[in-house]
């Protein structure tokens, strides 16, 4: 490679091989995440690991440029601008930031190198236990930024498993540096955040390359071991970032320079950790530490709004799986009103699980309107809602058959199963309102007919269930669909076995809910 321009070049060059995994295709984050994954080069040459070049004497009056951005956010207190230093990609302004930050050093001069580079002048007043700290830190972030070049060059021994190996350590020398009295400064914590987003991502691409190694032998395996370590390096990873987050609740210094401000972030990365490894049950956990120290916490509107919003879906999603909508409701309905009207995922992903919780908890379906900018839950969802509207048994048990894949992915099957209910409470209102109204008496205003057959509630199902003369409904069948609304709350009335007859409450209330 030559010129200026070498590493974007590579960088096109390599997306014509498909097989070679690319890191920028790893930072995905799954809800609210406000970094860039921007392209980083790849297909670097071999010369990249020959270092005498790089020496201290060679370098003359090259600089860091690394360092620099690290004394600029330092300067300024930025832990934002500081996080942006440890992302392990590159930048479309400095596309070649990792591999110049490689190449500078050496293992033989990388704690002098590193120290005088990110410590030198009289601007920055930095106390020595925390000079050691970064130091440490920036130690291992290079020899992890050394793991992700190997892997995108393609060089022996490069592996996924040998990047998140390295990212560890530069996880585990975050949290060594916040530890004790005199460790590093609260305003650092997004530094924590970024790191531990990309421990989990780098933890779940491991486990796809283990794998991917296992699935590709042959012969006898032992199943039972192959499952335990399906998630093994996020498993590790989510014991990491637990560390994080009793970092951050288990501090004691004035709430001004706390680290209990970073608890709803790193209690976010958990929760995305333990939905991953379908382990929903570990976060019960961290809320009832959360709980146990709420006295000690500042309130929830004095948080960052993008925390907040993702702990409430989480919170959310949580009671959802246990079937405790109302309070699921709750909370997700929080998250929506706190959403940035621009975060179309997020407000996409709030809706996945706030739709089902309506028709739960109220009977109401989405509006065109609402569903109008998400075309993937407009699928989803209308074909639902129209037959529910409509009464079409049919049609519901075809749009659940449909849906059937997506719905059980995202967990909402059984809730919108219940949407059964309602369509068949829409049929049966239907024949309530086509028996029409009593003959007024003395003068007084019509009243609707609130003494219905239960054949013709018979005939209305069959009609719904297209009903043949092979199966044709029994009328105990229909009681006992009739006796359930009644229990359920969505009708309002009582059943005369003797007379075959429905009798509903009168005055609208006959179907609550429903202005009849």
């Amino acid at each position: 490679m030559h010129g200026h321009n070498a590493p974007h070049q590579a960088c096109h060059a390599s997306d014509h091989s498909p097989s070679v995994p690319q890191v920028r295709d790893w930072v995905a984050y799954y809800f609210i995440d406000t970094s860039s994954s921007l392209p980083i080069c790849s297909a670097l040459p071999s010369q990249l690991f020959t270092y005498s070049e790089y020496s201290p004497r060679a370098r003359g009056h090259r600089t860091m440029q690394l360092a620099n951005e690290f004394r600029h956010a330092y300067s300024i207190a930025s832990g934002p601008d500081l996080a942006a230093v440890l992302t392990p990609i590159a930048t479309s302004n400095n596309p070649d930031r990792l591999r110049s930050f490689y190449q500078y050093t050496n293992i033989q001069y990388l704690t002098n190198d590193l120290t005088s580079s990110l410590f030198h002048g009289k601007n920055l007043k930095v106390p020595k236990l925390e000079q050691a700290a970064w130091v440490d830190i920036f130690a291992a972030y290079w020899e992890a930024v050394g793991e992700v070049l190997k892997f995108e060059g393609r060089h022996p021994g490069a592996s996924a498993t040998a990047i998140f190996t390295a990212w560890k350590k530069v996880a585990n020398a975050l949290i060594k540096g916040y530890s004790g009295p005199n460790g590093l400064p609260a305003w650092t914590l997004p530094c924590l955040y970024t790191v531990g987003k990309f421990l989990r991502t780098f933890a779940i691409k491991a486990d796809l390359e283990v794998a991917a190694q296992g699935s590709s032998g042959f012969g006898f395996q032992d199943d039972l071991a192959v499952d335990v370590e399906k998630n093994g390096n996020l498993e590790e990873a989510a014991r990491i970032i637990n560390r994080m987050f009793t970092l951050c609740l288990s501090d004691r210094a004035p709430i001004e320079e706390s680290r209990k401000w970073g608890i709803y972030e790193t209690t976010n990365l958990l929760f995305k950790t333990y939905f991953k490894i379908n382990s929903v049950g570990l976060t019960k956990n961290l809320l009832r530490a959360i709980n146990a120290q709420s006295h000690e916490l500042p309130p929830l509107d004095a948080f960052p709004k993008s925390h907040i919003v993702t702990f409430e879906y989480y919170l959310g999603v949580i009671h959802f799986l246990d079937e405790q909508y109302t309070q699921a409701e709750e909370h997700l309905t929080t998250a929506w009103r706190m959403c940035h009207r621009e975060a179309y995922k997020n407000r996409e992903l709030i809706l996945t699980y706030l739709i089902p919780c309506h028709l739960v908890t109220t009977h109401t379906l989405p509006s065109r309107r609402l569903l109008a900018p998400f075309p993937r839950l407009e699928q989803l969802f209308r074909p639902l809602s129209n037959c529910i509207r409509k009464g079409d048994l049919v049609g519901f048990d075809q749009a659940m058959s449909a849906g059937e894949a997506e719905f059980v992915k995202r967990r909402i099957y059984l809730p919108l199963e219940r949407g059964r209910d309602i369509a068949l409470r829409n049929l049966f209102r239907k024949v309530f309102i086509a028996g029409g109204f009593e003959e007024p008496k003395d003068g007084q205003p019509a009243i609707r007919r609130t003494r219905v057959p239960v054949a013709e509630f018979a005939a209305a199902l069959r009609i719904g269930t297209h009903a043949t003369g092979r199966t044709r409904v029994d009328i105990d069948e229909v009681e006992c669909l009739l006796a359930n609304l009644i229990y359920k709350g969505l009708m309002k009335g009582y059943i005369a076995r003797e007379r075959g007859m429905v009798v509903l409450s009168k005055n609208n209330t006959a179907f609550p809910g429903t202005g009849v």
